[in-house]
């Protein structure tokens, strides 16, 4: 997992955002979910447009570029529906919708994606 800043507005997209860069991690994509919670996503990389055949809740896209700019939007992509394909598109950004509403992502914005710390990880004291 990854963690999504929009750098150029200084807000998080997301922090427990998954990374969709496989064949199959990508055919699959969100299938099978039944809503993103705040905070969730999907990077699915290398893609150019993505669909949401057979999903039941709409999503936040935001296609990106090369250098991680936002170079396509489209804010609650409903079920059954597809974007268009973006030629010079390198990811695309799935999240839940209304997230890029809320953090005011535009078109040129700047993404950065950064490792998500693990967990604390501390041993349960047992009493005896």
């Amino acid at each position: 997992m990854v963690r999504a800043t929009n750098a150029t507005r200084g807000a998080l997209l997301g922090d427990r955002v998954r990374v969709a860069d496989t064949g199959l991690t990508r055919i699959i994509g969100l299938l099978g979910e039944r809503a993103l919670q705040s905070g969730d996503g999907l990077l699915i990389v290398p893609s150019q447009g993505v669909h949401t055949w057979g999903m039941r809740f709409g999503i936040d896209v935001a296609v990106l570029d090369g250098d991680w700019k936002v170079i396509g939007i489209k804010h609650t992509l409903g079920p059954f529906r597809m974007t268009r394909f973006f030629w010079k598109a390198a990811a695309v950004l799935e999240l839940p919708a209304g997230t890029l509403s809320s953090t005011s992502t535009t078109l040129g914005d700047l993404i950065e994606f950064g490792a998500v710390a693990p967990a604390d990880t501390v041993p349960s004291e047992r009493s005896v």
